[in-house]
This record gives C-alpha cells, sequence and structure tokens, in this order.
C-alpha cells in the first residue's frame, strides 16, 4: 500500500459534464484535450483513464496533473453518484477512485452497511480496479475496503498528485495480476473437472476372470475438446464371451461426442442383457435415431464377441472399417468384410450380418476408427489408408512392441506422417491373447 504523503491541493474536476468551466485548471488547450478525451475508448497503450466517483467533485482535492509510469497524463472523469458512474464507466477507464462517504443507491438492507457503496461499485464493475478514498480517522473502514474488494485505499487529506498517480498505477497492475491468477486458477480447476469427467465418460473394461490383455488409445480431434464423437467398449459377459466394440458417430461436435457416449452406453446395457449380433445393432439404431440432434447423423460400428476359449470370434460391421488380427504365424491382415452392413441411421429396417472368424491359439485384434487411416502422408493429398497402416502394424510387430507401446507408436507415427496433430478423432482398442504356459 502506498505511504500517505502529506500535502494539500485543491483540484477541480474534469471531464465531467457537471463540472464547471473555470473550475478546471490550466489554459484552453488543456480544456480542449479534457473534452475531447472525454468518453473516447483507449487504445492499445493509450493514457490511463480514472473514473472519481465523488458527490462533490468540484470541490476534489484530488490534483490534475496525473502521469502514468511513461509521463503521459492521466485522464479524469468524474461521477457524482452510481448512475452518473454507470453511464461514464467504458471499457476505455482502468481505475476507479470511490469516496466510501457516497451514499449509496438504495437498497434495502444496505442502511448499516458503511460499504454499501463500495459493494455496489464493485459489482457494478467487476474487472477495474477500485480505490477506496477516506478520511484519515477512518483507517479501519479503510482497511475494511481492501479485504471487501478494493485494490487500495488513501486517505483525502494525505493525498497528492505523485501519491495517487503511484496508487493508480499500482491498483491497475494489481487487478492485472488478481485476474491472471483467478484465470490461471480456474483454468486448473477446469482441467480437474475435464479429468474426473473424462474418467467418467471413458469405459473402463469389464473383463474379470478373461485371460485376455486389453488397450486402448482416445485422442479427440477437436481443439481442447474433452470428447470426440468415437467410442468403444469391452465387456465380459457370465458365459465367458468377451464383447468388444468400436464406434464413430458422424461429425465432430458436442452433440456427436454426447451421442457416442449414448451408444456405448446403451450397447453395454444390451449386451450384458444378453443381445448382440443383428439384434443389437438393430436396437443400437433406434437409440441413435430416437437421440441424433439431425437426421442426417449416423454412426459407424464394429463388434466382435470372442468364445470363452478365445479361439473363435463373431464379426458385425455396420459401415466401418474391418480389425485388424495379427498371429506369431502369419502377417497382421484385415478381417473380411465382404458382408458389411449399413451403418446405423442410414437405412430403415437394415440387416447387419455376422461372421464366424477363427482367431487361433495366440493373436492380438486391433479395432480402430477411421482417423487411424485418414491421415495425410507427407505434404501430399495421399493418405495412410487400410494398406499403409497394416504394413504400418507388421512392421511395429515385428520389432516387438505390444499393448500399449504399440498404439502408443501406431497414434504417433501416424500423427507425424499427417505431419501434425490429426483433425478427426482417433480411436485404437487391442485385444491380446497369450496362452498360459
Amino acid at each position: 500500500m502506498p505511504v500517505p504523503v502529506p500535502r494539500q491541493r485543491a483540484i477541480p474536476a474534469v471531464e465531467s459534464g457537471q463540472a464547471q468551466a473555470g473550475s478546471a485548471v490550466g489554459g484552453p488547450a488543456k480544456k480542449e484535450a479534457d473534452r475531447t478525451d472525454a468518453g473516447a475508448p483507449a487504445s492499445a497503450g493509450a493514457t490511463l483513464t480514472l473514473l472519481l466517483i465523488e458527490d462533490d467533485p468540484a470541490g476534489s482535492p484530488i490534483v490534475p496533473e496525473l502521469l502514468d509510469s511513461a509521463g503521459k497524463p492521466i485522464r479524469v472523469r468524474t461521477a457524482r453518484n452510481l448512475t452518473e458512474a454507470g453511464r461514464l464507466l467504458t471499457d476505455d477507464v482502468h481505475c476507479i477512485l470511490l469516496d466510501l462517504a457516497l451514499p449509496a443507491a438504495g437498497r434495502s438492507g444496505d442502511g448499516d452497511d458503511e460499504l454499501a457503496v463500495l459493494k455496489h461499485v464493485l459489482e457494478l464493475a467487476p474487472r477495474h480496479a477500485v480505490l477506496a478514498l477516506t478520511a484519515s480517522g477512518d483507517a479501519e473502514r479503510a482497511a475494511e475496503a481492501v479485504r471487501v474488494g478494493a485494490q487500495d485505499y488513501l486517505f483525502r487529506d494525505e493525498l497528492d498528485g505523485r501519491l495517487l498517480s503511484r496508487a493508480i498505477r499500482y491498483a491497475v497492475e494489481r487487478k492485472r495480476s488478481e485476474s491472471a491468477e483467478r484465470r490461471l486458477a480456474e483454468g486448473r480447476l477446469r482441467a480437474q473437472e475435464n479429468r474426473r469427467l473424462e474418467r467418467g465418460l471413458l469405459p473402463t473394461p469389464l473383463l474379470d476372470g478373461s485371460s485376455l490383455r486389453f488397450a486402448a488409445r482416445y485422442r479427440p480431434g477437436r481443439s481442447r475438446a474433452l470428447l470426440g464423437g468415437d467410442f468403444y467398449d469391452t465387456v465380459r459377459t457370465p458365459d465367458g464371451t468377451v464383447h468388444a466394440m468400436i464406434g464413430d458417430v458422424s461429425g465432430h461436435g458436442p452433440d456427436e461426442a454426447a451421442l457416442g457416449v449414448e451408444l456405448r452406453i446403451a450397447w453395454r446395457a444390451l449386451t450384458l442383457a444378453g443381445l448382440c449380433g443383428d439384434e443389437l445393432l438393430g436396437t443400437l439404431q433406434q437409440v441413435l435415431e430416437h437421440e441424433r440432434a439431425d437426421e442426417e447423423i449416423f454412426a459407424t460400428l464394429c463388434t466382435v464377441d470372442i468364445s470363452p476359449d478365445g479361439r473363435w470370434a463373431g464379426l458385425c460391421l455396420a459401415g466401418h472399417p474391418s480389425p485388424l488380427l495379427a498371429r506369431p504365424d502369419c502377417p497382421a491382415r484385415l478381417l473380411p468384410y465382404d458382408n458389411n452392413g449399413p451403418a446405423l441411421g442410414l437405412l430403415p429396417g437394415a440387416r447387419w450380418p455376422r461372421m464366424q472368424v477363427e482367431l487361433g491359439a495366440e493373436w492380438s485384434l486391433m479395432l480402430y476408427t477411421d482417423g487411424l487411416i485418414e491421415g495425410r502422408i507427407g505434404r501430399g493429398g495421399e493418405r495412410l489408408g487400410q494398406d499403409g497402416m497394416v504394413q504400418m502394424i507388421r512392421r511395429q510387430f515385428a520389432e516387438g512392441l505390444r499393448g500399449e507401446r504399440l498404439l502408443r507408436a501406431a497414434v504417433h507415427e501416424v500423427r507425424d506422417l499427417n505431419g501434425g496433430e490429426l483433425t478427426d478423432d482417433v480411436a485404437v482398442v487391442l485385444l491380446d491373447r497369450v496362452p498360459q504356459p
């Protein structure tokens, strides 16, 4: 807090329609400058503007020559009450000097509150720095004003131009610092809430009792997005069958992300209720049709149900890329997709054939969304595609990558080939079966 320097100088009000013409100190050029500056918007680096709120601004002891840190004059506007202050409080005002003796606007319950006028000003100007002005014998109320929200306080009978100029600069910088700290704290809190929300929205695989190993990677395409339109899940039903799915809602906005979460939760509930294959996909299509915001929205889906012995799987494709299967005895390859049915939401009464696929004794099965294969290769328009992805996964398997390490390397390589972050959502699920010794 600035140290008061006893020095009294009578200061008239400036930049107020209420001030008398003869009350300003200075020649005609100074008066004309004040009239020109009054109410003008401040540009970047412009002179600081002070709004004085006092019921008798013409008799104010404020000095006229207030200078900022660069030696430029500080503009002063005056208001006799909060109504005038509201009109003069434009975006180019940087600081408010409030006389605490000003009568508060009539509000119920304010009669016994000595800082009611300050609280009204803080509500009126939450983004502005505020200096409280009071008598030197009222130090307790002055200190309380700072606790309530003012950046500093000054004593009316110990005020001079240098002290006030310094106090204005200090108050403005302190307000900026407080605002920056508040935004930082809000950002940290929002990040924490987003992480908690993400943990709640992204699935936890239900694989208790299964020997299969699970890994997943998820990257939303939207900047700062929590989730995208891609979704996945994996559960084991009481008969020992492991069910996995991955899907992609068309579009990239928050509505599509919310629909993806709804479809995932519906899939889990229907699967645990015993539905699978065509019956399950038909019910999911009904859910999509009821929940989508636009009739043009659709969703692709891939589901697999792996037998309790882990050697066979049923595969259903609804307009979705076919999974990739890798085994020690043969290179990674795509599973058949000849019977690929339509995406959900496109054709009423559609059917989705279920294909039986032999997996073998030891294998890795990778489900993915098209964000993994639609990234560009270099600066040209060529995309990675499924063939490029298969070659990439084959090489990474040959290098000994498995599980989380494999998925992390795959997503990073696709991003590097694209020359930067991918614009589409990416979801990848990997299930591994390794025979027990």
